[in-house]
C-alpha cells in the first residue's frame, strides 16, 4: 500500500496571536512543537515506511518536519522545499488581527476574503512592512512574490508540484510526507479527492495531526482517508 502523510505544521506564533500570516516566516510556539512531535510519534507508531518528504520553504513547515522525522528516526530521509508548497499569501489581510478586521470590514466581507475559493484580499502595499518581495529566498529562487492569493490562486502554483514532483513517486509506489500549511494543503485535498469549488471551502485541517491517504500502488485516487489523532480529527470529505 502506498501511503501519503499530508501534516500542517505545528501552531505558529501568528496563530496564537490570531493574526492573518501567508508568507510571512514566523515560526512554532512552544505547543506547536509539541504538536510537531506528536505528529511523529503518530506517524512512527504507523506501520510501513516513507520514501522522501516534501515541504515549503517556510520555517514554521520545514521545522515541523525537522521534528517529526526525529520523533521517526528518520531524519536521513531526502527533503525537497518547494516555495509552490508555500501557505496561502493574504495580500492586505497579513499581519492583521482577524477580528479586529471583521470589526473594521465587517464579518460577512471578511469571511469573502478568507474562505471564498476565488476572491483573494486586497494586495499588499509596496511599503507594507510585511513584503517579502525582496526576501533573499525568493529572489535566489527567482520566484515572483504575489501580493495576494485566493485558494484557486494557491491551487494553481501547487498543481504544477504535483504534477510534476508527488504524482510519479505515488505512482511508483513510494510513500510520502508532506509538511506544509492549511491552503496549500487544502489544494491538495482538492486535487486528490476531487473536492468541488463549494465544498473545499469548508474543509479545516487542524494543526500537528497527520492526515493520512492510502493508495493502491500506481494510482493517484485514495481508496482511504484518515487523521491519526481522532480527538483532533475535522471532518473530510468523501472519498470520490
Amino acid at each position: 500500500m502506498t501511503r501519503l502523510a499530508l501534516i500542517r505544521h505545528g501552531q505558529s506564533q501568528w496563530n496564537l496571536e490570531n493574526r492573518f500570516t501567508g508568507w510571512v516566516d514566523v515560526d512554532l510556539t512552544d505547543k506547536g512543537r509539541a504538536e510537531a512531535e506528536k505528529a511523529g510519534e503518530l506517524l512512527a507508531a504507523e506501520d510501513g515506511e516513507f520514501s522522501a518528504c516534501y515541504t515549503s520553504v517556510q520555517k514554521r513547515a520545514i521545522r515541523t518536519l525537522w521534528m517529526v522525522l526525529d520523533k521517526m528516526d528518520r531524519m536521513w530521509l531526502p527533503v525537497t522545499r518547494d516555495w509552490r508548497l508555500n501557505e496561502r499569501h493574504y495580500g492586505g489581510l497579513t499581519g492583521l488581527d482577524k477580528a479586529e478586521t471583521a470589526e473594521k470590514h465587517g464579518a460577512d466581507q471578511v469571511k469573502i476574503w478568507r474562505r471564498s475559493y476565488d476572491t483573494p484580499p486586497p494586495p499588499l502595499e509596496a511599503d507594507n512592512p510585511h513584503d517579502m518581495s525582496n526576501d533573499l529566498r525568493y529572489r535566489a529562487l527567482g520566484v515572483t512574490v504575489p501580493k495576494s492569493e485566493s485558494l484557486k490562486l494557491t491551487l494553481d502554483r501547487v498543481t504544477p508540484c504535483f504534477d510534476a514532483e508527488i504524482a510519479p513517486k505515488l505512482n511508483d509506489g513510494k510513500s510520502l510526507i508532506i509538511a506544509a500549511h492549511g491552503n496549500s494543503l487544502r489544494a491538495l485535498v482538492k486535487l486528490l479527492m476531487n473536492v468541488s469549488d463549494d465544498d473545499i471551502v469548508n474543509l479545516e485541517i487542524p494543526t500537528g495531526n497527520p492526515l493520512v491517504m492510502d493508495f493502491e500502488p500506481g494510482t493517484v485516487n485514495p481508496t482511504a482517508v484518515r487523521y491519526l489523532d481522532e480527538s483532533r480529527a475535522q471532518s473530510l470529505p468523501p472519498i470520490p
